[in-house]
């Protein structure tokens, strides 16, 4: 069996999977972007359920209910924040990813939506996250196969990277 990865452009917090994963912070708290999204789209139960989690070291995952979400569950990823690159960035980075398939394959998921973890106010360059991320999202399905990898890009330039790193022709697909 060979799971589909597929970039589309749209809001992650709408997403009609089994799990979302939150770019979160270490905390577990309710931030911007995505982040905030998904505190605001699933309601005030996802606070307490993070607190009771009790943070999360970069690079790991953290699994809650989805609350107001489409999907059933939320998986916490702690993303690095970019200091140029030699600081083990792209190795926290890559753990995420892998960490989130793992923990999505053992809650019995079958699909899974992904935001570019650490793109937006953690400053990790676009186009080297997505080659990080599909690579990751590559080798983890091989041991913990799902049916279908979403990753949700907020914006044109982001679908882009996702897409070329994918494989894919540039034209964006909107959802």
């Amino acid at each position: 069996m060979s799971t589909r990865l597929e970039a589309v452009e749209g809001d992650i917090t709408l997403e009609h999977v089994d799990a979302v994963v939150n770019a979160a912070n270490a905390h577990l708290a309710p931030g911007g972007g995505v982040c905030g999204a998904i505190f605001a789209a699933a309601g005030p139960g996802l606070r307490e359920a993070c607190e009771a989690l009790g943070g999360a070291p970069t690079g790991e995952v953290r699994a809650t209910a989805g609350f107001g979400l489409p999907a059933r569950w939320i998986l916490h990823a702690v993303g690095p924040v970019w200091h140029g690159g030699d600081q083990g960035e792209e190795e926290l980075l890559a753990s995420c990813y892998r960490r989130s398939v793992e923990l999505a394959a053992d809650l019995g998921a079958r699909s899974l939506a992904f935001p570019a973890i650490s793109t937006g106010i953690y400053g990790y360059p676009v186009e080297p996250a997505a080659e990080v991320a599909v690579a990751a999202v590559r080798s983890a399905v091989e041991d913990h196969p799902l049916d279908r990898v979403r990753f949700v890009c907020f914006d044109r330039r982001t679908l882009a990277a996702y897409r070329a790193a994918l494989g894919q022709a540039p034209g964006a697909r909107r959802r």
